[in-house]
């Protein structure tokens, strides 16, 4: 573990120091002293509620890791009152603290809709972090120049991350990885990513996921059996968390990444059985593989009926996961599995829809058609949009028909055209056509406000969602040892 805390003179501060552990001893005794360790213990074992008990009375005795780990556990809350929080208790710690400080960095290069003062303090925090020897802040501080060019005109994100490489930093291979993915050459470079992942794997499991991608590519059966097989004994043993062996399984069960690379050969097969009892290995211990679990038997049928489905969304649901709520609200939304139900559906996107936007996507769309009985203007415009700024491919295309054919509301073809190029650059099916059709009916003398409005909506979206999903999936691997 690395100590945050600033050195303190020899003479009489061996007294100031343990002053706060004398105070605590006399009010509540050994037994009930915050434990730092136990914390630590605690949060491995998913004990959430002692850990953050733990880290919050170190942290209010002025204990940097613990302000760390404390903060860490209400940024993976998903609630936004908790991410303010967790922002108020890095920046607390940063100042003494270079894990701290690039915890912060992280959290303000992937806020969203973060000012571009705060992408520059991003930048400026992980750079002290580095400077401070934290390897961790390397990683974010590639996102921050590969998601935000603008702000960084003057940074050239591949130049930047091959200087770290040569200079031996470790995640500045992972930071390629993340390159590859970010400008959309990762299967041109499937050789390197093998070759970087196949190096960093004892020290960033996150590459067990990429390799499986890689071979899933490339239909290297052998591969990928082995590689699951040092997998799961890796998770036997402790030596790496839940979450890897659900992404590894959610690769297994990808039907997209068995097309092969862009022209190259095809891939392979997907496994979904093997995926299932990945799943199941994690899932009394690790609550959201049961969402996962669902998702597998909504997308493979033969591997389980909608009664097995129902019992692991209940189970989700149980464990207080909103993607079981999610995936729940669109079983009801789509009336396939389930009878179509809308008033239930709304119930569960609705307890989704904070952190899962495709729950935002599936409420503005029914209130856009008026399925609860009327057509709800203001909530499928409020729902929609943020489903569309936080990255749902199709939330533009359906705005763009929304002002487009008026239903509800007055026809608003600038905001119209705005929302249909969006969708014309996402590569949206259809989208082409009805851009095209919009584009026409556009006033002449309101292209140059509809641009405008296009360029601003384009400036407040940042990066993509897939951008952000990738850089969140590898910064859990800091480099760093536990709190």
């Amino acid at each position: 573990m690395d100590n945050a805390q600033p050195h303190l003179f020899l003479y009489k501060p061996l007294l100031l120091a343990v002053a706060p552990l004398i105070i605590a001893m006399g009010m509540a005794g050994c037994a009930g002293l915050p434990d730092q360790r136990l914390a630590n213990e605690a949060l491995k074992n998913g004990d959430t509620a002692t850990a953050q008990a733990n880290y919050k009375a170190l942290a209010d005795m002025g204990y940097a890791d613990a302000s760390v780990g404390l903060a860490d556990i209400q940024l993976e809350s998903g609630d936004p009152a908790q991410l303010a929080a967790a922002e108020d208790t890095y920046r607390q710690a940063a100042d003494t603290s270079p894990r701290a400080a690039s915890r912060l960095g992280r959290l303000l290069a992937t806020k969203p809709n973060a000012t571009e003062a705060e992408h520059q303090e991003a930048e400026k925090r992980l750079k002290q972090a580095f400077a401070n020897g934290e390897e961790g802040a390397v990683l974010p501080l590639a996102m921050l120049y590969l998601q935000y060019p603008q702000t960084f005109p003057n940074v050239n994100a591949q130049e930047k991350i091959s200087q770290w490489r040569e200079q031996g930093h470790p995640q500045a291979e992972l930071a390629q990885v993340l390159l590859y993915r970010t400008q959309g050459t990762y299967d041109a470079h499937l050789a390197d990513v093998e070759k970087i992942c196949k190096a960093a794997l004892s020290t960033a499991d996150v590459c067990y996921v990429e390799l499986a991608t890689v071979y899933q590519k490339r239909g290297e059966a052998d591969k990928q059996k082995a590689l699951v097989e040092q997998l799961r004994g890796a998770y036997g043993r402790g030596v790496v968390p839940a979450a890897r062996m659900e992404g590894v399984a959610q690769v297994l069960a990808d039907p997209e990444l068995v097309a092969g690379p862009q022209g190259g050969e095809s891939g392979g097969k997907t496994d979904p059985a093997t995926a299932q009892q990945m799943l199941e290995q994690i899932a009394p211990t690790y609550p959201a593989a049961w969402v996962s679990l669902a998702q597998l038997l909504y997308d493979y049928p033969e591997q389980g009926d909608i009664d097995k489905m129902l019992e692991y969304l209940k189970k989700g649901r149980e464990a207080a996961q909103p993607r079981a709520e999610l995936l729940l609200g669109k079983l009801y939304y789509e009336g396939k599995l389930l009878p179509a139900d809308p008033v239930k559906a709304e119930q569960h996107l609705l307890k989704a829809a904070q952190s899962e936007t495709s729950a935002n996507y599936y409420l503005g769309q029914m209130y856009r058609r008026g399925y609860l009985g009327q057509v709800q203007p203001q909530q499928a415009l409020d729902h929609l949009l943020a489903a569309a700024r936080a990255g749902q491919n199709s939330a533009d295309f359906a705005l763009a028909q929304m002002f487009s054919q008026g239903r509800g509301i007055a026809p608003d073809p600038v905001n119209a055209y705005v929302f249909s190029q969006i969708a014309v650059q996402k590569g949206t099916p259809q989208a082409p056509d009805l851009a095209a059709q919009i584009e026409q009916q556009l006033p002449p003398g309101s292209r140059p406000q509809a641009e405008r409005l296009l360029r601003e909506e384009q400036a407040l979206r940042g990066a993509t969602l897939q951008t952000v999903t990738q850089m969140q999936a590898m910064q859990s691997q800091d480099g760093q040892e536990p709190l």
